[in-house]
């Protein structure tokens, strides 16, 4: 990924939202208020998506991030279409609604974990 990209990206988003960054699996993960809700790989930013906002993605022919090639595994984490990523109104739509993806993600209750069987006395 450039650095120009990088940089350019990042500063976009901090118009419109707190961001801070972290480098991880050979990409760089975005973060708004502790949310994991974007990623940066290969000089394109993705944000997370789920049924609330795939189809704003999908309107435009845009499909999920599969970071082992098209025969891989689709992530949750669609393109930005580069005329949002230069527009900070609508870059703030399209994240913010990311950030509330990565909200509800973060609050779903996962089930507790199965108890083992109780040793019976006698």
């Amino acid at each position: 990924m450039s650095e120009t990209f990088h940089a350019f990206a990042l500063e976009q988003l901090g118009r419109v939202l707190p961001v801070t960054s972290r480098r991880m699996f050979g990409g760089v993960g975005i973060y708004s208020d502790a949310l994991f809700f974007a990623l940066m790989d290969d000089d394109t930013l993705y944000l997370k998506v789920d049924d609330s906002n795939r189809g704003d993605f999908e309107a435009l022919g845009l499909g999920p991030f599969r970071p082992f090639g098209e025969g891989g595994e689709a992530m949750q984490y669609y393109p930005v279409p580069a005329d949002v990523l230069e527009a900070p109104d609508a870059l703030g739509l399209w994240a913010n609604k990311a950030v509330d993806v990565a909200r509800r993600a973060r609050t779903r209750k996962r089930p507790p974990p199965p108890r083992p069987p109780r040793k019976r006395k006698g």
